[in-house]
């Protein structure tokens, strides 16, 4: 069978944090260049993504110089691309850089918080904006919560809600602190739409997969650094260059949605798997 036929593909980033050009992230880690090799591997993919979506931080200080760039570099893909704010973005910049971009040019609000829906194939996308203007913390508050009921209710189709907070604990104690705020009621609406294939997630740099308001919440690790894994609550807030990566969010009819993490880098490969000599496989 073709799976190729009936497969969406919606392809997840987050966590650009790109700098004005020539400037490095703290000082060592070079997300600009960084960034540019995701998109590298997202064009070598085969078959590629239905569509992007960048779940937010895509720049590190909501400079007009970053965002540029980002269009820059998020304009070498040739798929529709989906971007919502982190809490290291500005809505209204992202939303004024962003404006030519589906999803945001038909946003229901010509300001305040970002949100909108967009159709990927056999997927609706639902993007939140769960950024708090110099805040590090998420909200997403009430206006926003009473239409993503509203809209989650007008369709029963298959839905990937995206959001940069995650909702829940970690157990990485300094980012739970500055997590999504208003979780019951986020959990609220959720729960009560069973189409909600996935919650998908940024912030914390690090692949991290829950259950959550009866759905599945994955947090796509950076394109860039990493946060150090350290469960000990007196933890310092530091970071390090585990490999990037991504997710591949892939669904099939009849199965559902299907969550697969793929590396921006090369690694030795492929090999095709040989036996030795007069050796056979188990069920030849």
């Amino acid at each position: 069978m073709n799976w190729d036929y009936f497969m969406t593909i919606l392809a997840q980033i987050t966590d650009l944090h790109l700098r004005p050009r020539g400037l490095t992230c703290y000082r060592v880690s070079d997300t600009n260049n960084l960034a540019e090799r995701a998109i590298r591997a997202l064009l070598a993919l085969s078959p590629r993504p239905d569509a992007v979506v960048v779940t937010g931080d895509i720049t590190d200080g909501a400079d007009a110089r970053e965002y540029a760039l980002a269009r820059h570099i998020l304009g070498r893909l040739p798929m529709p691309v989906y971007v919502l704010p982190g809490n290291h973005d500005s809505s209204d910049t992202l939303r004024a850089a962003f404006s030519d971009y589906p999803g945001i040019r038909d946003a229901p609000t010509a300001s305040g918080k970002l949100h909108y829906t967009a159709d990927v194939g056999g997927l609706r996308l639902v993007a939140l904006d769960s950024s708090v203007a110099g805040k590090p913390f998420g909200l997403l508050g009430a206006e926003q919560l009473a239409w993503l009921d509203r809209v989650l209710a007008e369709d029963d189709r298959p839905a990937v809600v995206a959001v940069h907070h995650p909702p829940m604990a970690t157990g990485i104690q300094h980012m739970d602190s500055i997590a999504l705020h208003d979780t019951d009621a986020f959990a609220a609406v959720l729960s009560r739409h069973a189409h909600v294939e996935r919650l998908i997630c940024g912030h914390v740099h690090r692949p991290i997969v829950a259950g959550f308001a009866g759905t599945v919440m994955t947090l796509a690790p950076s394109t860039a650094h990493q946060l150090v894994l350290d469960f000990d609550d007196k933890a310092p807030v530091d970071f390090n260059f585990e490999p990037p990566a991504y997710f591949l969010h892939c669904h099939l009819p009849g199965s559902g949605l299907v969550s697969h993490l793929a590396y921006v880098e090369n690694f030795p490969g492929p090999y095709p798997f040989w036996a030795d000599e007069g050796v056979r496989w188990p069920g030849e």
